[in-house]
């Protein structure tokens, strides 16, 4: 992580225009004078206290105003709802939700007509989002395949030389279906689907895979995979010198080449045909310039050190998952996939998506919320038996986001469309 040094030398000259060296230093000195009051936190486990709700603000210290924006008469109602979700709670935040559609859907799970709710703050997004699904709904739908799914943990058992990793890996070898007798004790939705190994020096990393039923399924991996490895503690002929149940090779909550070449949570590939005149009626471009502009960006991307290549899916992405209750988190890695786009022979345009990394659920996690769940119940798509329909239309969103964006960068409507929608008049 180089820096110019030229630009080094005009950082300093700004931060000494006010301050001298001495105060700096001072201001990074580490002090333990006047240490501030810790939160309370007695909250007894699945509870929230409204007493302790009051310590907390009065801790704070701030005024009844801001008090009153984050902790309102209805949060204060229905505060027990976020006591599984939060820890210190002390209110909740309003993000305003638009809703972008209709969006026609023809997946192996997910068919109909959707009206999607997206919880943001970013001005021109839910527009753009919806006049995408509209081009979509018009070209008659966009074709979904939820194909894979598999959620991962990846713990590693440390020994003090390869003699002892070929021991324990022969051994291990023989565990597969003790491993998911195990595993499969923890959970009644979860199933460990299959074992794998790499082996580094003296590291062994296993990674487990498992499904999830409709959870996102990222607390359920990690009890199931710790008692997998008591057990192993348990019953290996040779002990691992340390071991901890996740060591950075499942791709959890940051995008990686790995999950990108294989699967982590439901991997759903979208595709769509648009004719010409949808291109020019609705998304005012036509085939030739979306796939120029396609080009360039995929070039772009290359030369930038994308994983995948795509151009916004993080944006629809997080708005839903916000929406919806789910882990925002996980938008690092689910926000990684390769859009496509082709000129057909009739001038029209083919556009695909794949996503090999939805973290999504319909039960568990932020889905049982009150405002989240009645999002999802917008969609018809809340509570069990719902999770891979609900990974296809989030994949069929992000297909309408990356037409929409694309036809207003190939058409040079996008700065026209930001300037209009997120300032508004200028005076």
């Amino acid at each position: 992580m180089s820096a110019d040094l030229r630009g080094v030398k005009g950082f300093f000259q700004r931060l000494f225009t006010e301050r001298t060296m001495q105060e700096v230093e001072q201001s990074l000195h580490p002090s333990l004078e006047d240490m501030p009051p810790s939160i309370p936190r007695g909250d007894a486990p699945g509870t929230i206290s409204p007493q302790e709700v009051d310590r907390r603000w009065a801790t704070l210290g701030t005024t009844e105003s801001v008090q009153h924006q984050i902790l309102d008469d209805r949060t204060r109602e229905q505060m027990n709802a976020y006591s599984k979700n939060i820890e210190n709670f002390i209110g909740t935040v309003k993000v305003p939700i638009g809703i972008a559609g209709p969006l026609r859907v023809h997946g192996l799970f997910a068919n109909g007509d959707y009206y999607v709710p997206l919880a943001t703050s970013e001005a021109a997004l839910v527009a753009s989002y919806s006049r995408g699904a509209q081009s979509i709904t018009k070209a008659g739908g966009a074709t979904v395949a939820m194909m894979w799914e598999g959620v991962s943990r990846a713990p590693v058992f440390v020994f003090d030389n390869l003699m002892e990793v070929g021991k324990f890996m022969a051994w291990a070898s023989e565990q597969v279906d003790a491993f998911k007798e195990i595993a499969g004790s923890t959970t009644r939705h979860g199933k460990l689907l299959r074992t794998c190994f790499n082996v580094e020096g003296n590291h062994v990393y296993l990674i487990f895979d498992y499904v999830t039923g409709d959870a996102s399924g990222q607390n359920m991996v990690t009890i199931a995979t710790d008692a997998v490895c008591r057990y192993i503690l348990e019953q290996t002929p040779v002990q691992p010198a340390y071991w901890f149940v996740e060591a950075n090779l499942s791709g959890d909550k940051k995008a990686s080449h790995l999950s990108f070449q294989n699967v982590r949570g439901k991997k759903v590939t979208a595709e769509v045909m648009l004719p010409p005149e949808i291109l020019k009626s609705h998304l005012k471009t036509t085939a030739s310039k979306m796939v120029d502009y396609y080009h360039a960006g995929v070039i772009g991307g290359v030369m930038s050190g994308n994983i995948g290549l795509q151009g916004h899916y993080a944006n629809g992405m997080a708005a839903l998952f916000i929406a919806c209750g789910q882990d925002a988190a996980c938008v690092a890695e689910s926000s990684v996939g390769i859009t496509r786009m082709e000129r057909t022979d009739d001038d029209g345009l083919y556009a695909s998506v794949t996503l090999p990394n939805l973290i999504v659920g319909t039960v568990g996690g932020g889905t049982g919320l009150p405002s989240q769940r009645a999002c999802l119940d917008i969609l018809n798509l809340g509570g069990s038996g719902n999770a891979s329909a609900f990974s296809e239309v989030c994949a069929a969103l992000v297909l309408a986001g990356e037409l929409s964006i694309q036809a207003a960068l190939s058409s040079h409507g996008f700065t026209n469309a930001h300037e209009s929608l997120a300032r508004g008049p200028q005076k």
